[in-house]
C-alpha cells in the first residue's frame, strides 16, 4: 500500500509565551514493512535550529528549538508518503525453542532486551491484573506462545469497548480491564503488561492505521510489538483485533509509552494554558 499523509498539530497560548526546545516524533520510520518516499515538514514559528537525530532506540526524531521571541501559538505539520509491504504477517519461522511459554531468551538477546521486558520502565511492577490475564490466556492455550497472542489480541478485542481519548497517560492496566473500555494506548499498555508478564518482550508502537474508508476522522494510533526470535519486531493491535500488516503506518516505537509521544516540549511563560487541536489526513495513492 503507498499513503500520502498531512498531519498538523497547532498549540494556542492563553498568552505570550517562549518556547523551550522541542521533540517530534512524527517522521515515518523506514524498515524491511516501509519504505519512507517523501517527508516534508513546516513549523511556525520558524525554528532557529532544527536537528535530525536517532533516539537510543534507533528511532528518527527531530529536535527544534527557537529564539526567545514571545509567540501565542505553534503549528508543526509534516506530509509524507509511505509505502507500506508487509501483506502477511505470519510469514516466519520461530525458533524452535521460543515456541512455549514462559520464553527464556538466550543471555545475549536477553541483555539486548531488558528494557523491553518484565517490569522495566513500569515503576509499580507487572501489572497483578494484566499478570493473571495473561497466565489464564496461555494455561488455556497450553502455553503455545503465538496461540497465546492471537488469543490475548482478540480477548482485549472482543471485551474492551474503544473510545476516543485525545491527551492524557494511559490508564493503568487494571483499571482498562476493570472498565473494559479504553482508548488505543490504553489496551496497548495492557497488552505489553500481558506478554511481559509471560516472559516475552514487548514495546509501544506509535503511528497511523489506514482507518475506515467511510469515515473522514482519522487519528494517531498506537500498538504493540513483541520480539519473536526467529521472526524480530512483530506487530499486535488490540483495538482492532489484528496483526500488524500494510495497514498500520510506523512512526517510534519504545519501551515506555511517554517516550513516543508525538510532540513533546515546554513553554515558559508564567500562568499561560494552552489548547491543542490537530488535522490528520491519510489517504491511499
Amino acid at each position: 500500500m503507498r499513503y500520502k499523509i498531512s498531519h498538523q498539530t497547532t498549540y494556542t497560548y492563553s498568552q505570550a509565551v517562549e518556547l523551550a526546545p522541542h521533540v517530534v516524533r512524527l517522521r515515518p520510520r523506514c524498515s524491511s514493512d516501509q519504505s519512507l518516499l517523501m517527508f516534508q515538514l513546516q513549523v511556525s514559528p520558524l525554528p532557529k535550529g532544527e536537528s535530525q537525530i536517532l533516539d537510543e532506540a534507533n528511532n528518527p526524531i527531530l529536535q527544534l528549538w527557537w529564539p526567545e521571541l514571545p509567540t501565542s501559538m505553534l503549528s508543526i505539520q509534516i506530509m509524507a508518503e509511505v509505502e507500506t509491504h508487509c501483506i502477511n504477517p505470519f510469514q516466519f519461522l520461530l525458533h524452535p525453542w521460543a515456541t512455549q511459554l514462559p520464553l527464556d531468551y538466550p543471555r545475549t538477546l536477553h541483555n539486548s532486551l531488558s528494557p523491553y521486558l518484565g517490569s522495566a520502565g513500569f515503576p509499580g511492577g507487572i501489572d497483578p491484573v494484566a499478570h493473571g490475564l495473561a497466565w489464564e490466556i496461555a494455561t488455556g492455550v497450553d502455553n503455545n506462545l503465538l496461540v497465546f497472542l492471537s488469543e490475548l489480541n482478540q480477548k482485549l478485542y472482543a471485551t474492551c469497548g474503544y473510545q476516543t481519548r485525545e491527551t492524557g497517560e494511559p490508564w493503568p492496566p487494571c483499571l482498562t480491564w476493570q472498565r473494559q473500555s479504553g482508548s488505543c494506548r490504553d489496551l496497548t499498555v495492557l497488552f505489553i503488561h500481558a506478554c511481559r508478564a509471560v516472559g516475552l518482550a514487548a514495546r509501544f508502537v506509535s503511528g497511523y492505521q489506514e482507518g475506515d474508508e467511510d469515515s473522514p476522522e482519522r487519528h494517531l494510533h498506537a500498538w504493540a510489538e513483541v520480539y519473536l526470535p526467529g521472526a524480530g519486531w512483530r506487530g499486535y493491535d488490540p483495538t482492532h483485533g489484528l496483526a500488524v500488516a500494510d495497514r498500520h503506518i510506523a512512526l517510534v516505537a519504545a519501551a515506555q509509552p511517554e517516550d513516543a509521544a508525538p510532540i513533546t516540549g515546554t513553554v515558559r511563560g508564567k500562568g499561560a494554558t494552552a489548547a491543542m487541536t490537530y488535522q490528520l489526513q491519510i489517504s491511499r495513492t
